[in-house]
């Protein structure tokens, strides 16, 4: 299940940062979530892109990305963001499982922020 986030971050002057995003994967066998793609600026705009284009939901977390964006590529995510990502997947399972799913959509989810 892939799970992506992004979110814009503006500099102290008052004129936008490029836009971050992070995707994350995770598997039941898996010992914890990894991240699997992250960028700024374009990249950042093509993941999420590419997740939407792909049926992934998206969600706004700020504060999230700027976490995830420290961690290496295909790394898990630290045992300090557990709390955080399991609270996002436990939102997932329930919007996919209230819902009954969204058909035609892939699982997973990207939190994300609104567009520059």
């Amino acid at each position: 299940m892939n799970r992506d986030t992004e979110s814009p971050r503006s500099q102290a002057s008052g004129a936008a940062a490029p836009r971050e995003a992070v995707a994350l994967r995770y598997e039941t066998e898996q010992g914890a979530p990894e991240v699997v793609a992250k960028g700024r600026g374009l990249i950042a705009e093509a993941i999420v892109a590419r997740a939407r284009e792909a049926g992934v939901y998206v969600h706004e977390s700020p504060q999230l990305v700027q976490l995830l964006m420290g961690v290496d590529l295909d790394a898990q995510i630290p045992p300090t963001l557990y709390v955080a990502v399991a609270e996002l997947l436990a939102w997932l399972w329930r919007l996919e499982h209230d819902a009954g799913g969204m058909p035609g959509s892939a699982p997973g989810f990207i939190p994300a922020g609104p567009e520059p």
